[in-house]
Order: structure tokens, then sequence, then C-alpha cells
């Protein structure tokens, strides 16, 4: 077959888990630095694609714009990548089957979390606003989608980071289904363009487009602090509850079997 079980999904996940908490912090800031870029430039293509339709196409012009913020992820996972949303759910998964420690998962969160912000803020300063492909013709769209994300309120930021993590992990949980490159990326292309269509807040992608807005003069860092706080910990809960949670305690897959893919 050319699927996995979920029960087999599972047990992948822990292992993946395992494998990123052994990563050394020069692997993580390289590879964390890739995925904030890439994600950024999935969000920096989404802005490109809606500013230039007509407004009366509405929220059809949005659904096109989530369509082509997957590349994204999709980079990320097919030419390596270690995002924080992602690792919100493996690493408490593999903390769940007790194969790793708490503290691992501290450790490799705040690295990621270090690096995927230089790689987003990499992007929205020279990409944005040195060669301006988020100012111009497209800064009024990139400053209303920062001000909606800043202006929401902490409770509403947390609950929105929530929906977000549980269909960004739902598609790495689809990605580590398949056994071929179609395969995942058709696994992981339709929850992150639901993610973005419906309007949820990523922490990873919030780090390029806030920043883009405040680099363009417009917003300030104390007022993205809060939102940065709210998301995060609302995409924690997604991934590592909402689907790392739920799908061990669905499974359980047998500790042997994870610690003989070692």
């Amino acid at each position: 077959m050319s699927l996995h079980s979920p029960k087999e999904i599972a047990a992948i996940a822990i292992q993946a888990g395992v494998t990123k908490s052994h990563a050394s912090v020069s692997t993580l800031l390289i590879l964390g630095f890739m995925a904030g870029a890439f994600i950024a430039t999935g969000f920096l293509l989404d802005i490109h694609v809606i500013n230039s339709l007509p407004a009366e196409w509405g929220s059809f012009g949005g659904l096109l714009g989530a369509a082509v913020f997957p590349v994204g992820i999709i980079m990320t996972v097919l030419a390596g990548g270690e995002l924080l949303t992602g690792n919100m759910m493996t690493l408490p998964v593999a903390w769940f089957a007790r194969q790793i420690n708490g503290l691992s998962v501290m450790r490799n969160w705040f690295w990621v979390t270090v690096a995927n912000f230089i790689g987003s803020i990499a992007v929205a300063w020279f990409f944005g606003h040195v060669l301006g492909l988020t100012e111009g013709d497209y800064l009024k769209k990139t400053v209303a989608i920062a001000t909606a994300k800043v202006n929401a309120d902490f409770m509403h930021a947390f609950i929105s980071g929530i929906g977000c993590n549980w269909l960004v992990c739902l598609a790495t949980w689809l990605a580590f289904a398949s056994k071929d490159v179609v395969g995942k990326i058709f696994g992981m292309w339709f929850p992150v363009m639901a993610f973005v269509a419906i309007g949820f807040q990523h922490v990873v992608a919030n780090m390029f487009i806030i920043p883009a807005a405040i680099f363009a003069g417009y917003l300030s860092w104390a007022e993205y602090l809060p939102n940065f706080v709210a998301v995060f910990l609302g995409n924690a809960v997604g991934g590592a509850v909402f689907v790392g949670l739920a799908y061990y305690l669905a499974y359980r897959p047998a500790t042997e079997k994870v610690n003989a893919t070692r």
C-alpha cells in the first residue's frame, strides 16, 4: 500500500518527535530559518495573488490566495525545515509516549521559534521592504491583514490559533500518511488552504506579515507582542492537544514499535 494506517502514522509522528529532539542547535537554526522563510514566501505569494483580484470577487479571491499559501509548508516538509507549528505536535506526542522529556520539547520549541522568526523577518525586510513586495501597490493589503491580526483580543487570537494549528498539524499528519511525494502534497494542501481561507492565525505566518507592516511604518513591536503570545499558546494547544494527544490516546502505538524505528 502507498498509505500508512492511522495507527502507523501515530508511530511515525512519535519517531519524528524523537529525531527532532536529538537535532543539534545549529541544525535547528539552519532548518528553522529555512522554514520561516518558506512560510513567509507562501504568505507573500498569497498577498500578490489577492491584491490583483477585483474587489467584487469577494471571498472567492481570498480562496485563490489561500490555494497558493500551502507552497510554504510543502517546501518545509519536502525540502527540509523545522517549523514551530508542526513541532508543536510531533515533540509533544513523543513526550506523551515517554520517548523524550519535557525539557527536550522546550529546547526544540525555543530554538525553532528563534530561527523561524529570523527567517520570516528576513523575507519581510529584504523581499517585502527593500524590494517593496509588501509595500507600494501591496501596502494597503499588507497593513489591512496585519492590523486585523493585532487588533484581535487575546481570547479571539488564542482560539483562532487553536483552529489554525489543528488544521496545520492535520496537514503534517496526512503527509506522514503517504509514502509518495504527490500524496504528501495533496495531504498537506487542503488543510493548510482551509486554515488560510477561514482566517485562523498562524504564529510563524504572523512573524512575516506583522513585521512587514512594522517595517512599512505601521503598527509597532509593542502591538505585536500580545498577538505573538496569544497565537503561540493557541497554536501549541491546537497541535499538542487536538492532534498529538488526541491521536496518541486513540491509537497508543506500542513503545517497542517506536523504539524499533530509532
